[in-house]
Order: structure tokens, then sequence, then C-alpha cells
């Protein structure tokens, strides 16, 4: 089994915050993506955090720098999740890993970038990572890159924690994405982009449910 995870993308906040209406119930993560967050800042979590108590919310932040300080305002204004880059320095890794426990959180690492993904998973998870993200960015997508070789690399690591999946997965790929270890399946696009945004979602979560 695994969660999935709906990224909001859209820099429009009430247009946000109507799509997560719509979709909130068929999925078990919200997910603030990077522009979005950027855009609208704390106050949209804050927000969603109020409307939706059942979900979990992510924000990926991207955090590259400063990384207990850049974080801890988000995990202590409702967060679940918060998100910092594998290429960053360990510190800063680290950083966002303390902030995540002080609140009872969970911070990921984005392994976009990583050259050595392997190598980084298991620097990450020893030092007290959560979550691992394999996220095959929009303009890897559009070179034609997938999340699954990635995918199968870090699976069989079997380390113990969770691992995330994002990049143009659909409900006509969500099952393998599953079955080659994902714990999270993020769908952004397949959702957003559908002429029902909330049937797309309540069909990808039946598939990652398993």
């Amino acid at each position: 089994m695994a969660l999935t995870q709906m990224a909001l993308d859209s820099l429009d906040f009430d247009a946000t915050i109507a799509l997560a209406e719509k979709v909130a119930p068929h999925v078990d993560i919200l997910e603030i993506g990077t522009p979005c967050i950027k855009h609208n800042g704390i106050k949209l979590l804050e927000t969603l955090r109020a409307k939706f108590p059942n979900n979990k919310i992510l924000v990926d932040l991207k955090t590259m720098d400063a990384g207990e300080y850049e974080s801890e305002p988000f995990y202590k204004a409702g967060a679940d999740i918060a998100v910092v880059l594998g290429v960053s320095d360990i510190g800063t890794i680290k950083g966002v890993i303390k902030a995540a426990n002080k609140y009872g959180k969970k911070a990921q690492v984005d392994l976009i970038s990583v050259e050595d993904k392997v190598a980084k998973t298991k620097e990450v998870v020893a030092a007290g990572a959560h979550i691992i993200g394999i996220h095959t960015g929009l303009d890897q997508q559009a070179a034609g890159q997938t999340p699954f070789a990635d995918l199968a690399a870090i699976a069989g690591l079997n380390l113990g924690v969770d691992i995330s999946v994002a990049g143009g997965v659909k409900a006509a790929t969500a099952a393998q994405v599953r079955d080659a270890g994902a714990t999270i399946i993020v769908a952004g696009a397949a959702i957003y982009g559908a002429a029902d945004p909330a049937a797309s979602a309540a069909e990808i979560t039946a598939i990652a449910h398993g």
C-alpha cells in the first residue's frame, strides 16, 4: 500500500483552495508546490491546515541553506513534511531533520539533480531523514526521463524509510510505481489537469492503497 499526494502548483491563492476542497477527501497528503508556496507564503499553509485537518500537508520548500531556520516556521504553522534538497550541504539537511523532530514531523530529502542517489540516500537516512523523494522534474520529464530506474535502486537498499515518487505519475502508472517500492505516490497534472479532479484523485488513491 502507498499513500497519495496531490501537488498544488497554481500561483492563485483562491484557485488553490478551491482545488484542494475538491481533492482533499480523495488523497492522503496535500502538497503545496514550490512555486505555490513561494508565491503565497505561510498564509496558504495556515489556511489549508485549518480547512483540512484530516490531511497531511507537505510544503515543498526545496531548502538549500539554513535548513532549521527556514523550515521551523512551516512545521510550527502545521506542515507535516518539509522538503530539503539532497544537493544541499549535509548540515542543511540535518537542520531540517532537527526541526522536524522538534515538532514530531517529517523531513523529506529530494534527490532531484543528485548525481549519486544511492550514496546520498544512505548518508541522509543515517542522518535521520524520514522520507526520500525521487523526483523527476518537469524539465527532466520533457526530456523523456522517468523515475523507475532511480526508484528500483533506492527501494533495493531496504533502508526502512518512506520513498516518495513524483514526476508524471498518473492512474496508468500508479500500480507500477507502488509495486516498485514507492510508499508515497505524487500526482499533480494527472489530477488538476483532469476534467474531474476529484474522480481522478479517487482513482489514483484506490490504486495506491491497493
